[in-house]
């Protein structure tokens, strides 16, 4: 019994789609509501602020070590290329004092908000983080990428529909 719970345990760490949808959660292909977001980088806004042009968002914790590891490649994807679409993050600490730690490290100049209240997390489903979801300009959930990626490598810049432009 003992070894058929740590093996349950392992496929739930390592898949975590087994859990099931958050409550609340706007699947593939649904519209995000416009939720308030509250600021963490700056003011408050709604998620419509964002949308009519793509959008990015990356649900990150200043304890996950993958999510401080993916920041510096997000961060370069916007420098490059964030007259095309926006990118937001949203931590879901619940102290704010550890996610301005997060950020101190991570150095992005993007903007940040922070869901006390686990709202937006359940909305966006990120019952594992790093959660990052590709939106499209009228709001619509494109695709949800679970784990930490190298958000500027070629691959997924050609995956996003972006012109990837080789530094010489």
């Amino acid at each position: 019994m003992k070894y058929a719970l740590a093996l349950l345990m392992v496929l739930l760490a390592s898949n975590p789609s087994l859990l099931g949808a958050t409550p609340g959660e706007v699947s593939v292909g649904g519209h995000l509501p416009n939720a308030p977001m509250q600021g963490l980088t700056g003011n408050s806004e709604f998620i419509s602020r964002y949308l009519g042009k793509p959008l990015i968002i990356n649900v990150w914790a200043s304890y996950c070590g993958p999510c401080l590891a993916e920041m510096g490649s997000l961060e370069r994807l916007w420098q490059r290329y964030g007259d095309r679409f926006n990118v937001i993050g949203i931590s879901i600490d619940d102290y704010r004092e550890r996610a301005e730690g997060f950020l101190a490290k991570a150095g992005t100049t993007f903007p940040h908000y922070i869901d006390h209240q686990l709202m937006l997390e359940n909305i966006l489903g990120a019952n594992s983080i790093p959660l990052t979801l590709l939106i499209d300009a009228e709001g619509r959930v494109l695709r949800k990428v679970r784990g930490a990626q190298e958000w500027d490598s070629p691959e997924i810049i050609e995956a996003i529909g972006l012109t990837y432009e080789m530094d010489m």
